[in-house]
Protein backbone atom coordinates (compact mmCIF):
# COMPACT_ATOMS: atom_id res chain seq x y z
CA UNK A 1 0.00 0.00 0.00
CA UNK A 2 2.88 2.35 0.85
CA UNK A 3 4.50 1.51 -2.51
CA UNK A 4 1.30 2.42 -4.34
CA UNK A 5 1.15 5.70 -2.44
CA UNK A 6 4.76 6.52 -3.34
CA UNK A 7 4.14 5.69 -6.99
CA UNK A 8 1.03 7.88 -7.02
CA UNK A 9 2.97 10.75 -5.46
CA UNK A 10 5.76 10.33 -8.01
CA UNK A 11 3.25 10.39 -10.87
CA UNK A 12 1.47 13.54 -9.76
CA UNK A 13 4.80 15.31 -9.19
CA UNK A 14 5.87 14.25 -12.68
CA UNK A 15 2.57 15.46 -14.15
CA UNK A 16 2.89 18.75 -12.28
CA UNK A 17 6.40 19.39 -13.58
CA UNK A 18 5.22 18.57 -17.08
CA UNK A 19 2.12 20.75 -17.09
CA UNK A 20 3.19 24.01 -15.45
CA UNK A 21 3.99 26.90 -17.77
CA UNK A 22 7.35 27.71 -16.22
CA UNK A 23 10.76 26.15 -16.55
CA UNK A 24 12.01 24.04 -13.65
CA UNK A 25 15.70 23.18 -13.46
CA UNK A 26 17.39 21.65 -10.40
CA UNK A 27 21.18 21.97 -10.21
CA UNK A 28 23.66 20.55 -7.74
CA UNK A 29 26.67 22.44 -6.40
CA UNK A 30 28.71 21.59 -9.51
CA UNK A 31 25.79 22.85 -11.63
CA UNK A 32 24.96 19.43 -12.95
CA UNK A 33 21.32 19.11 -14.00
CA UNK A 34 19.14 16.95 -11.74
CA UNK A 35 15.69 17.99 -12.97
CA UNK A 36 14.72 19.30 -16.42
CA UNK A 37 10.97 19.70 -16.90
CA UNK A 38 8.73 19.63 -19.98
CA UNK A 39 8.83 23.42 -20.43
CA UNK A 40 12.62 23.31 -20.73
CA UNK A 41 12.46 20.37 -23.11
CA UNK A 42 9.89 22.09 -25.32
CA UNK A 43 11.92 25.27 -25.69
CA UNK A 44 15.39 23.75 -25.91
CA UNK A 45 14.66 20.48 -27.74
CA UNK A 46 16.85 18.81 -25.12
CA UNK A 47 15.18 15.81 -23.48
CA UNK A 48 15.80 15.17 -19.76
CA UNK A 49 17.72 11.96 -20.43
CA UNK A 50 20.20 13.87 -22.58
CA UNK A 51 21.05 16.56 -20.01
CA UNK A 52 20.47 14.87 -16.64
CA UNK A 53 23.65 14.66 -14.54
CA UNK A 54 25.43 16.75 -17.18
CA UNK A 55 26.87 20.19 -16.56
CA UNK A 56 24.49 22.94 -17.62
CA UNK A 57 27.35 25.03 -19.05
CA UNK A 58 28.21 22.28 -21.54
CA UNK A 59 24.77 22.64 -23.11
CA UNK A 60 24.49 26.42 -22.67
CA UNK A 61 27.99 27.87 -23.08
CA UNK A 62 26.51 31.36 -23.55
CA UNK A 63 25.82 31.49 -19.80
CA UNK A 64 28.69 33.29 -18.09
CA UNK A 65 29.90 30.68 -15.61
CA UNK A 66 31.70 33.12 -13.32
CA UNK A 67 28.71 35.47 -13.23
CA UNK A 68 26.18 32.67 -12.60
CA UNK A 69 28.33 31.07 -9.88
CA UNK A 70 28.51 34.41 -8.10
CA UNK A 71 24.78 35.00 -8.59
CA UNK A 72 23.75 31.59 -7.21
CA UNK A 73 26.12 31.71 -4.23
CA UNK A 74 23.62 33.28 -1.74
CA UNK A 75 21.16 30.45 -2.41
CA UNK A 76 23.78 27.86 -1.42
CA UNK A 77 25.51 29.71 1.43
CA UNK A 78 22.75 31.88 2.91
CA UNK A 79 19.71 29.79 1.94
CA UNK A 80 18.25 32.92 0.37
CA UNK A 81 16.29 33.07 -2.89
CA UNK A 82 17.99 34.94 -5.73
CA UNK A 83 16.12 36.92 -8.37
CA UNK A 84 17.29 37.74 -11.90
CA UNK A 85 15.00 40.05 -13.87
CA UNK A 86 15.01 40.56 -17.61
CA UNK A 87 15.91 44.25 -17.29
CA UNK A 88 19.23 43.19 -15.75
CA UNK A 89 19.79 40.27 -18.12
CA UNK A 90 17.28 39.56 -20.93
CA UNK A 91 17.56 35.79 -20.53
CA UNK A 92 19.55 33.01 -18.89
CA UNK A 93 18.71 30.26 -21.39
CA UNK A 94 18.70 31.41 -25.01
CA UNK A 95 15.33 30.20 -26.25
CA UNK A 96 13.71 31.37 -29.47
CA UNK A 97 10.42 33.20 -29.21
CA UNK A 98 7.85 31.48 -31.40
CA UNK A 99 4.56 33.12 -30.40
CA UNK A 100 2.87 35.33 -33.03
CA UNK A 101 1.84 37.99 -30.51
CA UNK A 102 5.49 38.64 -29.69
CA UNK A 103 6.96 37.94 -33.10
CA UNK A 104 9.07 41.11 -32.87
CA UNK A 105 11.19 39.47 -30.16
CA UNK A 106 14.26 37.52 -31.26
CA UNK A 107 14.38 35.53 -28.04
CA UNK A 108 12.36 34.68 -24.95
CA UNK A 109 12.75 37.26 -22.20
CA UNK A 110 13.00 35.57 -18.80
CA UNK A 111 12.70 36.31 -15.11
CA UNK A 112 14.59 33.78 -13.00
CA UNK A 113 14.21 32.81 -9.36
CA UNK A 114 16.84 30.59 -7.75
CA UNK A 115 15.48 28.76 -4.69
CA UNK A 116 17.70 26.88 -2.21
CA UNK A 117 16.75 23.21 -1.74
CA UNK A 118 17.70 22.09 1.75
CA UNK A 119 18.16 18.44 2.71
CA UNK A 120 16.75 16.89 5.89
CA UNK A 121 19.94 18.00 7.66
CA UNK A 122 19.35 21.58 6.55
CA UNK A 123 22.30 21.63 4.18
CA UNK A 124 21.77 23.16 0.74
CA UNK A 125 23.31 20.94 -1.92
CA UNK A 126 20.93 21.83 -4.73
CA UNK A 127 19.11 24.86 -6.07
CA UNK A 128 15.92 25.07 -8.10
CA UNK A 129 15.74 27.52 -10.99
CA UNK A 130 12.27 28.71 -11.93
CA UNK A 131 12.24 30.28 -15.40
CA UNK A 132 9.32 32.58 -16.20
CA UNK A 133 8.56 33.55 -19.80
CA UNK A 134 7.94 37.33 -19.59
CA UNK A 135 8.34 38.07 -23.29
CA UNK A 136 4.95 39.75 -23.66
CA UNK A 137 5.62 42.08 -20.75
CA UNK A 138 9.17 42.85 -21.91
CA UNK A 139 8.20 43.56 -25.52
CA UNK A 140 5.35 45.78 -24.35
CA UNK A 141 7.57 47.72 -21.97
CA UNK A 142 10.41 48.06 -24.47
CA UNK A 143 7.92 49.28 -27.06
CA UNK A 144 6.60 51.86 -24.61
CA UNK A 145 10.14 52.98 -23.77
CA UNK A 146 10.93 53.33 -27.47
CA UNK A 147 7.75 55.33 -28.01
CA UNK A 148 8.59 57.58 -25.06
CA UNK A 149 12.07 58.20 -26.48
CA UNK A 150 10.55 59.08 -29.84
CA UNK A 151 8.03 61.42 -28.22
CA UNK A 152 10.79 63.03 -26.19
CA UNK A 153 12.84 63.55 -29.32
CA UNK A 154 9.85 65.03 -31.15
CA UNK A 155 9.33 67.44 -28.25
CA UNK A 156 12.93 68.63 -28.67
CA UNK A 157 12.90 69.13 -32.44
CA UNK A 158 11.69 72.04 -34.55
CA UNK A 159 9.26 70.58 -37.06
CA UNK A 160 10.29 72.73 -40.02
CA UNK A 161 14.07 72.49 -39.82
CA UNK A 162 14.83 69.30 -37.91
CA UNK A 163 17.10 71.30 -35.59
CA UNK A 164 16.50 71.59 -31.86
CA UNK A 165 13.63 73.85 -30.89
CA UNK A 166 14.25 76.94 -28.79
CA UNK A 167 13.16 75.44 -25.46
CA UNK A 168 15.46 72.44 -25.69
CA UNK A 169 18.32 74.45 -27.18
CA UNK A 170 18.16 76.94 -24.31
CA UNK A 171 18.33 74.06 -21.82
CA UNK A 172 21.48 72.80 -23.54
CA UNK A 173 22.91 76.31 -23.66
CA UNK A 174 22.51 76.81 -19.90
CA UNK A 175 24.16 73.42 -19.30
CA UNK A 176 27.05 74.39 -21.58
CA UNK A 177 27.48 77.71 -19.77
CA UNK A 178 27.70 75.92 -16.42
CA UNK A 179 30.18 73.41 -17.83
CA UNK A 180 32.33 76.18 -19.28
CA UNK A 181 32.34 78.01 -15.94
CA UNK A 182 34.03 74.94 -14.43
CA UNK A 183 36.41 74.48 -17.35
CA UNK A 184 39.30 76.29 -18.98
CA UNK A 185 38.38 74.95 -22.42
CA UNK A 186 37.23 77.63 -24.90
CA UNK A 187 33.70 77.54 -26.31
CA UNK A 188 31.70 79.90 -28.48
CA UNK A 189 28.21 80.82 -29.58
CA UNK A 190 27.01 81.69 -33.08
CA UNK A 191 23.78 83.57 -33.78
CA UNK A 192 22.55 83.65 -37.39
CA UNK A 193 19.72 85.57 -39.00
CA UNK A 194 18.44 85.33 -42.58
CA UNK A 195 18.68 88.69 -44.31
CA UNK A 196 15.50 90.15 -45.78
CA UNK A 197 13.34 87.06 -45.23
CA UNK A 198 10.29 89.30 -44.99
CA UNK A 199 10.91 90.40 -48.56
CA UNK A 200 10.98 86.76 -49.69
CA UNK A 201 7.71 86.09 -47.86
CA UNK A 202 6.05 89.19 -49.30
CA UNK A 203 7.26 88.48 -52.84
CA UNK A 204 6.90 84.71 -53.14
CA UNK A 205 4.77 83.74 -50.15
CA UNK A 206 5.50 82.14 -46.79
CA UNK A 207 5.99 78.63 -48.23
CA UNK A 208 8.92 80.05 -50.20
CA UNK A 209 10.25 81.61 -47.01
CA UNK A 210 9.97 78.23 -45.29
CA UNK A 211 12.11 76.68 -48.03
CA UNK A 212 14.76 79.33 -47.39
CA UNK A 213 14.66 78.58 -43.66
CA UNK A 214 15.04 74.85 -44.34
CA UNK A 215 17.93 75.54 -46.72
CA UNK A 216 19.87 77.43 -44.06
CA UNK A 217 19.17 74.68 -41.52
CA UNK A 218 20.52 72.10 -43.97
CA UNK A 219 23.71 74.10 -44.52
CA UNK A 220 24.23 74.46 -40.78
CA UNK A 221 23.80 70.70 -40.25
CA UNK A 222 26.35 69.89 -42.96
CA UNK A 223 28.90 72.39 -41.65
CA UNK A 224 28.97 71.84 -37.89
CA UNK A 225 30.26 68.86 -35.91
CA UNK A 226 28.16 66.22 -34.16
CA UNK A 227 29.21 67.69 -30.83
CA UNK A 228 27.91 71.16 -31.76
CA UNK A 229 24.36 72.08 -30.74
CA UNK A 230 22.24 73.89 -33.32
CA UNK A 231 18.72 75.18 -32.86
CA UNK A 232 16.08 77.34 -34.46
CA UNK A 233 15.96 80.21 -32.03
CA UNK A 234 13.15 82.36 -33.39
CA UNK A 235 11.60 82.48 -36.86
CA UNK A 236 14.52 83.14 -39.19
CA UNK A 237 17.08 83.25 -36.38
CA UNK A 238 19.34 80.30 -35.55
CA UNK A 239 21.85 79.57 -32.81
CA UNK A 240 24.78 77.18 -32.57
CA UNK A 241 26.85 76.23 -29.52
CA UNK A 242 30.38 75.08 -30.35
CA UNK A 243 31.89 73.46 -27.24
CA UNK A 244 35.65 73.22 -26.78
CA UNK A 245 36.33 75.44 -29.78
CA UNK A 246 38.59 78.53 -29.95
CA UNK A 247 36.96 81.67 -31.33
CA UNK A 248 39.33 81.71 -34.32
CA UNK A 249 38.03 78.31 -35.39
CA UNK A 250 34.45 79.44 -34.84
CA UNK A 251 35.00 82.44 -37.10
CA UNK A 252 36.16 80.03 -39.81
CA UNK A 253 33.00 77.91 -39.38
CA UNK A 254 30.75 80.98 -39.44
CA UNK A 255 32.42 82.36 -42.54
CA UNK A 256 32.09 79.01 -44.26
CA UNK A 257 28.35 78.98 -43.54
CA UNK A 258 28.01 82.54 -44.83
CA UNK A 259 29.77 81.72 -48.09
CA UNK A 260 27.80 78.52 -48.66
CA UNK A 261 24.55 80.43 -48.12
CA UNK A 262 25.65 83.20 -50.46
CA UNK A 263 26.17 80.69 -53.26
CA UNK A 264 23.06 78.63 -52.55
CA UNK A 265 19.96 78.84 -54.74
CA UNK A 266 16.56 77.81 -53.40
CA UNK A 267 14.28 76.60 -56.18
CA UNK A 268 10.64 77.15 -55.32
CA UNK A 269 7.79 76.84 -57.81
CA UNK A 270 10.33 77.09 -60.67
CA UNK A 271 11.68 80.33 -59.18
CA UNK A 272 15.34 80.71 -58.17
CA UNK A 273 15.68 82.44 -54.82
CA UNK A 274 19.05 83.51 -53.44
CA UNK A 275 19.56 84.78 -49.92
CA UNK A 276 22.25 85.78 -47.44
CA UNK A 277 22.79 85.50 -43.71
CA UNK A 278 24.25 87.76 -41.03
CA UNK A 279 26.20 86.16 -38.19
CA UNK A 280 27.29 87.23 -34.73
CA UNK A 281 29.85 85.35 -32.61
CA UNK A 282 30.57 85.49 -28.90
CA UNK A 283 33.34 83.48 -27.27
CA UNK A 284 32.72 82.28 -23.73
CA UNK A 285 34.21 84.40 -20.94
CA UNK A 286 34.35 83.56 -17.26
CA UNK A 287 33.39 87.16 -16.54
CA UNK A 288 29.86 86.56 -17.88
CA UNK A 289 27.51 86.68 -14.90
CA UNK A 290 25.08 84.24 -16.52
CA UNK A 291 24.20 82.51 -19.79
CA UNK A 292 21.92 85.40 -20.76
CA UNK A 293 24.87 87.79 -20.91
CA UNK A 294 26.74 85.40 -23.19
CA UNK A 295 23.70 85.18 -25.47
CA UNK A 296 23.23 88.96 -25.44
CA UNK A 297 26.82 89.47 -26.59
CA UNK A 298 26.34 87.19 -29.60
CA UNK A 299 22.99 88.81 -30.37
CA UNK A 300 24.58 92.25 -30.19
CA UNK A 301 27.28 91.17 -32.66
CA UNK A 302 24.53 89.87 -34.96
CA UNK A 303 22.69 93.20 -34.76
CA UNK A 304 25.93 95.03 -35.63
CA UNK A 305 26.45 92.74 -38.63
CA UNK A 306 22.95 93.64 -39.81
CA UNK A 307 23.54 97.35 -39.27
CA UNK A 308 26.86 97.22 -41.12
CA UNK A 309 25.23 96.01 -44.33
CA UNK A 310 24.26 92.37 -43.67
CA UNK A 311 25.82 89.25 -45.23
CA UNK A 312 28.81 89.32 -42.91
CA UNK A 313 30.30 87.81 -39.76
CA UNK A 314 31.10 89.93 -36.71
CA UNK A 315 32.77 88.93 -33.45
CA UNK A 316 31.54 90.43 -30.18
CA UNK A 317 34.11 92.68 -28.53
Amino acid sequence: MAVDSSLAEMHWKHDLLGSIEVGIVVLDKEFNVQVWNQFMENHSSIVPGMIQNKNVFEFFPEIDREWFTRKAAPAFSLKSPVFIIWEQRPYLFHFNCNRPITSKANHMYQNITIFPLASLTGKVDQVCLVIYDVTDEAVSRLGMQSLNRQLQKVSQIDGLTGLYNRRFWEEQFVMEYKRDMRSESPSALIMLDIDNLKKVNDTYGHPAGDEVIKALAGIIKKTIRETDIAGRYDGEEFSVILPDTPVANVEFVAERIRRLVEKYIVVYDEINISFTVSIGISGFKHTYKDSTQWLDMADKALYQAKAAGKNQVLLAE
